[in-house]
């Protein structure tokens, strides 16, 4: 079982507070003002938010990923440095509960322009029964779209994927954008027309998943991570996890056991895994059930295995796959 390891909270407070004396020379006003080159200076958290920070904030804004290229987002672990370096920010953009280290970070920061993505949409419960992990919303912070979070903050097992659906992801979009425009008077209009192009793709990509699943000889698509649960809710599909929402979890022998009987029983093709995780587990299974083995990309990280260059080409690369593995017609 993949062990998630976490700051301590003190150890963040002191390099918060070392970030903060060493920003001491930086007044408040500038920061309000964004960076020396007047942008707005924006951290993301992992690449889904970086796609929307990059897209909505267009020229206005320098954005900075807390994750790097090829790093498995959820075990990340933050540097005196990058914790310090938080509360420098204009603009923190993050998704609560995926990455426990910048969760506590975020908190100690003290950002006022703090969004939690999954405040923005509604958070539903999928596949935790499966690996036993816990990926519940925690009692909110007071940030954008708190309301959501506060929702949910008794609610246990919730899943935080919501990238991985279009429509899902055009909410966070929009509730991006408009933070933008609080964040930024002055650059409000380009805000709101860049969040008009995004959503519009992001419409236009789930036409495409909509045509494109409707018809397969086969609804059901087995993964070692169940990252896809909002994806196969939206589109019809029925996601089999093969170790549930930690990407690294040893599954169970039963749970390896019902991956037998259901790829036969639903006529599955292909055991789908990842670019940033093993695919020891998937090579295994497929070999056992004499299946074929594909890339379902969750889109953690962009890295030079991606199928693609950007979120929306590995979407499209996504489709093609589930369209090749589903027999669509």
């Amino acid at each position: 079982m993949n062990v998630r390891r976490l700051i301590p909270t003190a150890a963040v407070a002191g390099a918060v507070a070392l970030g903060l004396t060493a920003l001491s020379a930086c007044s408040s006003s500038d920061a309000a003002e964004g960076g020396s080159d007047g942008k707005l200076d924006v951290v993301a958290s992992f690449y889904p938010m970086q796609f929307l920070a990059e897209e909505i904030g267009g020229s206005h804004v320098s954005v900075t990923s807390l994750t790097k290229p090829g790093v498995e987002p959820h075990d990340l672990e933050l540097s005196p440095r990058q914790i310090g370096g938080l509360s420098e920010a204009d603009y923190i953009l993050y998704l609560k509960n995926v990455q426990p280290a910048v969760d506590d970070a975020v908190a100690q920061a003290g950002v006022k322009n703090t969004v939690d993505a999954a405040g923005l949409t509604t958070l539903e419960n999928h596949g935790s029964e499966v690996d036993g992990h816990d990926h519940g919303a925690e009692e909110g912070g007071e940030h954008e779209g708190e309301e959501h979070s506060e929702e949910h903050s008794e609610e246990a097992g919730l899943d935080p994927h919501v990238w991985l659906d279009p429509v899902k992801y055009a909410e966070v979009a929009e509730g991006v954008g408009k933070s933008f425009e609080k964040a930024d008077p002055d650059n409000a209009a380009d805000y709101r027309k860049n969040t008009e192009t995004l959503v519009a793709e992001l419409n236009k990509l789930d036409k495409a998943y909509e045509t494109g699943l409707k018809n397969t000889a086969t609804k059901t698509f087995i993964t070692t991570h169940s990252a896809f649960g909002y994806l196969a809710e939206r589109y019809g599909l029925t996601q089999e996890g093969i170790a549930g929402l930690d990407p690294e979890a040893e599954p169970s022998p039963a749970r390896i056991s019902e991956i037998h009987s259901v790829a036969g029983k639903n006529k599955a093709t292909t055991v789908f895994f990842e670019t940033l995780a093993s695919d020891k587990t998937a090579g295994t299974l497929a070999k056992d059930l004499g299946l074929k083995t594909d890339v379902l990309d969750p889109l953690e990280g962009i890295t030079d295995k991606s199928a693609g260059a950007d979120y929306i080409e590995v979407m499209e690369s996504n489709l093609a796959a589930l369209q090749k593995a589903l027999g669509a017609k």
